[in-house]
């Protein structure tokens, strides 16, 4: 279950249907058109921060800085935050480095209040986010393509967490398919019904 607070995290992951989650940008872009951009759009838009590991980083940093449109345009003027040890700067516009414990630098993000922190991906960051419990809302969304290689979505963890299923059905764009799950509730039951 995640912690009492008043902002979100919401982490978004892109995976094959083989499960490899790494280097997306590599095997996911045929299947994103006009829909997968306008939401992506909006789920930036409902946000006051993106949070990354370097990876994560390091790709989006060459990308998005030159890149034009509504969503470079947004994503490039809003607040950034990399979580690194190693990184002593950001180049990329508005980004500020966070040398510190991982977990707790996140903690005092959502504590601050606001609107949603957005995360990509479930690398390393990605999954230090839901073993400590911060992870509001995870949504799966799958690329009909099977990946050789590459870093899976499931892999050894030292914690076992349950999930809820809140919405499922058609990605939005053609070919994908979207699972939007919450932490299950304290009890163990389900809750509401999912959105099919």
């Amino acid at each position: 279950m995640t912690e009492n607070n008043t902002r979100r995290l919401v982490q978004s992951v892109l995976v094959s249907l083989n499960g490899v989650i790494s280097e997306p940008m590599t095997w996911a872009g045929p299947y994103f058109g006009a829909g997968s951009a306008a939401h992506s759009l909006a789920a930036l838009e409902r946000s006051d921060a993106f949070l990354m590991g370097r990876r994560t980083y390091e790709t989006f940093a060459r990308q998005w800085p030159t890149a034009t449109g509504p969503y470079a345009d947004f994503l490039n003027r809003m607040p950034k935050y990399v979580f690194s040890s190693t990184l002593a700067e950001a180049e990329w516009d508005n980004t500020t480095v966070i040398a510190g414990e991982v977990v707790e630098g996140v903690r005092a993000l959502k504590q601050a209040g606001g609107n949603d922190l957005v995360v990509y991906g479930h690398g390393r960051f990605g999954q230090a986010l839901v073993d400590a419990g911060l992870v509001d809302e995870l949504t799966l969304t799958i690329v009909p393509v099977f990946v050789s290689g590459g870093t899976a979505l499931f892999r050894d963890s030292e914690e076992s967490h349950r999930w809820e299923l809140l919405r499922a059905g058609r990605g939005h764009d053609p070919g994908l398919a979207s699972l939007t799950y919450r932490p299950a509730t304290a009890s163990g039951q389900p809750g509401d019904a999912p959105e099919v």
